[in-house]
């Protein structure tokens, strides 16, 4: 499976971005299915997750109610809505893919990953 990010780019504090990852594989819809951030000089960390149904979703804290993960498995691909943008969510955002099919939060259990694309909010 191959997974490519899109939808990066510059915007200022405030603003969205929608992210999305196409996905090359039919077997998409049974992969749950997770964004994370990388900001330079800090730590891969967890994001969002969305499970293989869409049925379960999981959020780092400081994104809830600003960021929604959707997928949509017709298409191939999971989004990353970003609203009310804010500096410290500047960062290179990566999808990955989770073979049980769960909304996982840790990167360790990601077996799939994209190339990331740039977010950078300014203030």
């Amino acid at each position: 499976v191959q997974l490519q990010a899109s939808g990066g780019g510059m915007v200022q504090a405030g603003g969205s971005l929608r992210l999305s990852c196409a996905a090359s594989g039919r077997t998409f819809s049974r992969y749950g299915m997770g964004w994370f951030r990388q900001a330079p000089g800090k730590e891969r960390e967890f994001v969002a997750a969305i499970s293989w149904s869409g049925g379960s979703t999981n959020y780092q804290d400081s994104v809830k109610g600003r960021f929604t993960i959707s997928r949509d498995n017709a298409k191939y691909t999971v989004y990353l809505q970003m609203n009310s943008l804010k500096p410290e969510d500047t960062a290179v955002y990566y999808c990955a893919a989770e073979l049980s099919g769960q909304a996982a939060t840790i990167a360790t259990l990601y077996y799939y990953w994209g190339q990331g694309t740039q977010v950078t909010v300014s203030s």
